[in-house]
């Protein structure tokens, strides 16, 4: 937090001596905005039940432990709203065997707070293994994975999982297993947001395959929702991207290069083609939304390099995209249907916010002789602001 203050007064000093305090004070809102918008958000659990044919079910549930220890859910929006962010902050940078010590005396509360029925009796679970990633680039959450296992009757029908809304919001889905003769069946994802069980899964008709359009529509709804309303990084570069210009023909070239490069990296990251680790990424994404901030404040047409950036920034862009969608697997006989889905999802959500910005900006006030100095020039000074105040917090130096 000192490191944080101090950064806001050397800007907002800075900002006095260019003789520029309107701009400060109009500033100043978007940092603190910044401040609390990169903390941890607060994701749901990830649950992947697989139902054995052998009689034996295992559950992964992919979550964070830091975030179980200190209570925080989805009552809050990220972890620096609870009143135990400073528990959460001194629990990531821990090792993981240091976490997995703490973990272990709330194994049993874990287990009898959390239930999978099989036909409606409860089945006997015992904590099988936890995996704890080391803390590496703490600026982003480390997920860790705990295996639970049990008795399953091969006879079972239905299965029914409880994860209890204390311990946050969840996602859960189930697969039919059998290994000997390699099938497999995932079933949709269920997202659970309230203190409720999940729906019957169904294990009438083993190994089925999903539907098409059900496979389309679940990746669409991942996408989208990445971007609306849970992107805000993605959210502000195509703000800056809209700000350059109020005509439709700057944007569409840009639009149109962020698209096929973030496409061309999420389908090679996928495929397991390329990747970069995170500590890379994140604060590049950052960097370029301040580039496209500050390149508006500059520039006001649209050239060959401004386009070649946001082609290579899109490539950046796409390598996020594919660590949102690998914590969700893809469906291994439908892989192109689950990739080209989610990335239509994405795209209806970038084209959600174009069409809002045009409706509730543009429309009105585009062709203004002002539009330029009062719209395009302090909005992308305060999208350039919180991106580079993004970009030093993810290099760790404040």
């Amino acid at each position: 937090m000192v490191g944080q203050m101090g950064f806001i007064l050397v800007l907002f000093d800075k900002l006095k001596q260019v003789r520029c305090l309107h701009l400060a004070v109009f500033l100043l809102p978007a940092v603190l905005f910044a401040m609390d918008a990169r903390a941890d958000v607060v994701k749901p659990a990830l649950i992947e039940i697989s139902a054995d044919v052998s009689g034996v079910v295992r559950i992964e549930v992919r979550a964070s432990i830091e975030a179980l220890l200190t209570g925080i859910n989805a009552r809050y929006k990220n972890t620096k709203q609870s009143p135990n962010a400073a528990k959460y902050d001194a629990l990531r940078v821990l090792s993981a065997a240091q976490l997995r010590e703490k973990f272990i005396p709330f194994e049993s509360r874990f287990l009898n707070e959390i239930y999978l029925k099989a036909d409606g009796v409860r089945v006997p679970l015992v904590v099988g293994s936890v995996t704890i990633p080391a803390p590496g680039y703490t600026k982003v959450p480390r997920p860790s994975i705990i295996i639970l296992q049990g008795p399953l009757d091969r006879s079972t029908q239905k299965l029914q999982f409880y994860y209890p809304a204390r311990f946050g919001q969840s996602a859960v889905r189930v697969r039919q297993v059998d290994e000997k003769a390699a099938k497999w069946h995932w079933s949709q994802w269920q997202w659970i947001r309230t203190d409720e069980p999940s729906q019957m899964f169904s294990l009438a008709e083993l190994f089925t395959k999903r539907p098409a359009l059900e496979v389309i529509w679940s990746y669409i709804k991942i996408g989208y929702v990445h971007i609306l309303p849970k992107g805000l990084d993605h959210i502000l570069f195509i703000l800056g991207l809209f700000l350059f210009s109020p005509n439709w023909r700057p944007l569409l070239w840009q639009v149109t290069m962020f698209t096929l490069a973030h496409t061309l990296t999420l389908g090679l990251s996928m495929a397991g083609f390329f990747s970069l680790p995170s500590r890379i990424v994140e604060p590049l994404i950052a960097a370029s939304i301040a580039y496209v901030g500050i390149e508006n404040m500059r520039n006001r047409r649209l050239g060959n390099a401004r386009l070649i950036l946001v082609f290579a920034f899109g490539l950046l862009h796409g390598l996020g995209f594919a660590s949102v969608l690998a914590d969700f697997g893809m469906e291994r006989d439908a892989f192109m249907t689950s990739l080209i889905s989610f990335n239509v999802g994405v795209e209806l959500g970038q084209l959600t916010i174009l069409a809002a910005c045009f409706g509730l900006v543009s429309f009105w006030f585009g062709q203004k002789s002002w539009y330029r100095k009062f719209v395009t020039i302090p909005a992308s000074a305060l999208i350039a602001i919180i991106a580079l105040y993004w970009m030093i917090e993810r290099l760790e130096i404040i």
